[in-house]
């Protein structure tokens, strides 16, 4: 079969953002911390502190006794957003890009002469040279070629770092008879749970299942998605909505007493509200989470008519952090997230039957709207802080707040607000 998929999969891609930027860094054990504390966790490592067991998800002072000269570096999630554009603008001088699957994942369809493997060696082999010469010789990846998507995606995991490898669905499942389950995209803890609980082990097993079976352990028809893409079939994607919008953040310490804590909470809102108007969604619920003192967690929840706008959801968000001091009285916060969802898309609003439409309710609504959208166009112009809802400590006004989570790439302007 020709081969029909390019995937790019940038090795330790935060770390290695960080060794291109700073020469001090490189062939060192380094891990990304979201603060400077052994309490944190790494969010990222680089291949020297892999070689000692250094994990992302890892508590830092459990990697610095796997590795005593472990460097922990402040993430700047920035020049990651910013490499990530200047990364797929040379990808596309070679091939177009097809989708960022996340900030270090791309795949790119091949045509004509392309799916023919020597051809589409020699493109992986060119993307690479490019990406050295141009982006950063440190900025290595794993390239993958296969029949589709999932298979590429395998194939790029065949070899790390800075590899290209090729799996045919014919050879499968030898190429892979030494991965985990879950080593497999799309199979998590949880699902590798419950293929165990089926009595599926290993690799060469799940090549036994019927996809019917799969089905069933799934407990969806993405059971049988996977039986065809793990023998080569060329899915399309599945289309998926914008479920919620939200913000999180581990504080530094000199960042936990509540009255500071209460103004990241009021930033973390403030970015997702101008996400929100961004996306042209309205939200009917609020959720704010932290860990406060000891470990513990606390959820506490609002639902309010549909908004968008600053003013109502910080109300709202008052709300919650009065009864948060009422009755928890922490001392401290350790981590804040807030999450805006039951969304309703701008084009698809029922008008409420109890409202007028030259109400006060709706008029006040309206002008609440059309001040923070105007607030956004002047961050947007002016950058962060140009306009502000109340004062901001000095220790919180260079706190963005923006960062990458999982498959959400912030733009660049997103730091500047």
């Amino acid at each position: 079969m020709p081969l029909k998929w390019l995937y790019l999969d940038l090795n330790s891609y935060f770390a290695s953002v960080e060794q291109q930027l700073q020469p001090n860094l490189r062939h060192k054990p380094i891990a990304i911390v979201p603060s400077l504390t052994d309490s944190s966790s790494a969010i990222a490592a680089s291949y020297e502190a892999k070689a000692y067991g250094v994990k992302t998800g890892m508590k830092i002072y459990e990697a610095k006794i796997k590795c005593p000269d472990l460097i922990c570096v402040l993430g700047r999630h920035e020049n990651y957003v910013r490499y990530h554009h200047l990364i797929l603008a040379e990808i596309n001088k070679y091939i177009p890009i097809e989708k960022a699957y996340s900030i270090d994942e791309v795949a790119c369809k091949l045509i004509g002469k392309e799916t023919n493997e020597t051809n589409a060696l020699a493109l992986a082999k060119k993307i690479k040279l490019g990406l050295a010469q141009n982006i950063g010789e440190y900025l290595r990846c794993s390239i993958g070629l296969a029949e589709n998507i999932f298979l590429a995606k395998t194939a790029s995991n065949l070899e790390k770092p800075n590899g290209l490898q090729i799996i045919y669905a014919q050879d499968l499942p030898k190429r892979i008879m030494h991965f985990k389950l879950s080593d497999l995209t799309g199979i998590g803890k949880a699902l590798e749970a419950r293929l165990n609980k089926a009595g599926i082990f290993t690799i060469a097993q799940l090549f036994t299942i019927e996809a019917k079976h799969l089905r069933k352990i799934w407990g969806s028809v993405l059971g049988e998605r996977f039986w065809y893409l793990l023998r080569g079939y060329d899915l399309p994607d599945l289309v998926t909505q914008c479920s919620s919008v939200g913000h999180s953040h581990v504080l530094a310490p000199e960042w936990r007493p509540i009255y500071k804590a209460r103004y990241v909470m009021r930033r973390l809102l403030l970015k997702a509200a101008t996400r929100l108007r961004e996306k042209k969604f309205y939200t009917k619920h609020l959720i704010l989470s932290v860990r406060i003192n000891g470990g513990q967690k606390v959820k506490l929840e609002i639902s309010f008519y549909r908004s968008c706008d600053n003013i109502i959801l910080s109300r709202a968000a008052a709300k919650l952090w009065a009864k948060l001091i009422k009755l928890y009285q922490p001392l401290s916060i350790k981590k804040i997230a807030v999450t805006l969802d039951h969304l309703v898309a701008a084009d698809t609003l029922q008008k409420n039957f109890f409202e007028l439409g030259d109400d006060l309710l709706s008029k006040q609504q309206q002008n609440f709207e059309n001040l923070s959208m105007a607030m956004d166009v002047i961050n947007d112009k002016f950058g962060k802080d140009a306009i502000l809802m109340g004062g901001l400590p000095k220790q919180v006004q260079s706190f963005s707040g923006a960062k990458i989570a999982f498959t959400r790439i912030p733009k660049l302007e997103e730091f500047n607000y």
